[in-house]
């Protein structure tokens, strides 16, 4: 029997593609112990016991994105976090890290303890957090090919979808039209009718909300339907016979199958979940970070399934005279879903078992 830590946490980003390997991992090692570490402010600490394995918390080490006092407690706060993950992994086997701060002090600890470590980047470009853990292992995988670095050289394996999502894809591919048209009516939208649906992501975004909110009235006029996931931490607006709006979407994988247009932020997992369901999209990268929400929709640009706008130029105004031509490039585009990551939850087991195997 062995000791796995999954390490990954702060949004869903890290978290899914970690969910995904860890429920495969006990599927087909029912006897392995599985840990997640976590912090007690974080997304995980609600998604991972929902899923149904134990998260131990460690001290969350803050750093603000512009120069702060705070800074001068990032020492003290990072050394708390690795002891801590250092108690957690001193009786552990394996570490399997996604990425976010929970994963950094964790990295650090299994160096110490030489505990071999599995790395999978999501994003097109690596994160502050990985690059620090690709220091200390060779075992490293990616969802995209990475141009430069220490994962360039790391195994492309995908990122690995949630299980909804490839429940979906699987049943899709015996009839990709079927599959749409079915999911169009499961949703209460009229077979003719196009549907446009807007992710504000699970905390909403205000900048994407507030351009729709504007630009509703020529939606309807259009003869449009919107789906609007709103965001929980924001208010509901008001819905109408065109415009839907929900705090949280349940039904993720009939709103990507039945969508003629998806408008979202371009984190990886979204991308990722677009690529095996959606038809076609505009993604509105986040303007902070270091760029990669950019990287992460560029690939599928290229591919003819979607088009980056930033969000200064995506206005009300621009979405009214766009609509039509973005709504034109779905029709044209490829009725069918991707493949990429259906089997990367797998690889990335597969690079795990291996490093355990080496170790032993």
């Amino acid at each position: 029997m062995a000791s796995i830590v999954f390490a990954g946490g702060g949004t869903a980003g890290h978290i899914e593609p970690a969910l995904a390997v860890a429920r495969l991992w006990k599927s087909l090692h029912s006897e392995d112990e599985i840990t997640f570490l976590g912090t007690q402010q974080g997304l995980e600490h609600i998604l991972v016991p929902a899923a149904g394995f134990k998260i131990l918390n460690i001290p969350k080490v803050s750093i603000s994105r512009k120069p702060s006092l705070t800074w001068l407690c990032i020492p003290f706060d990072l050394m708390s976090s690795v002891k801590a993950s250092y108690v957690i992994l001193k009786e552990s086997d394996l570490l399997i890290g996604f990425g976010g701060y929970v994963s950094a002090p964790s990295y650090i600890a299994a160096r110490i303890l030489r505990t071999p470590t599995v790395i999978h980047e999501a994003n097109a470009k690596p994160g502050w957090a990985n690059r620090l853990g690709a220091m200390f292992t060779t075992y490293l995988a990616v969802a995209n090919p990475v141009n430069s670095g220490k994962f360039s050289d790391a195994l492309i394996a995908g990122l690995p979808l949630r299980s909804d999502v490839a429940d979906a894809l699987k049943e899709s591919e015996r009839d990709w039209k079927k599959a749409r048209t079915e999911a169009k009516a499961r949703l209460g939208v009229a077979a003719d009718q196009s549907l446009v649906f807007v992710m504000g992501g699970s905390q909403g975004s205000v900048a994407i909300n507030s351009v729709i909110a504007k630009a509703l009235p020529a939606l309807a006029v259009k003869n449009i339907y919107v789906i609007h996931s709103v965001g929980r931490k924001n208010t509901l607006p008001v819905a109408t016979d065109f415009y839907r709006p929900l705090a949280y979407v349940d039904a993720m994988a009939d709103v990507y199958l039945a969508s003629d247009l998806i408008i979202a932020r371009s984190g990886a997992v979204t991308c990722s979940e677009f690529r095996a369901l959606g038809r076609y999209a505009l993604f509105v990268p986040l303007p902070i970070g270091n760029g990669e929400q950019f990287h992460n929709a560029r690939e599928l640009v290229v591919e003819g399934r979607a088009e980056i706008i930033n969000q200064k130029t995506f206005t009300a105004a621009y979405l009214e005279t766009a609509l039509d031509s973005l709504l034109e490039s779905s029709r044209q585009s490829p009725i069918q879903g991707s493949t990429h990551d259906a089997d990367a939850a797998q690889k990335i087991a597969a690079l795990a078992q291996h490093a355990l195997e080496n170790q032993s």
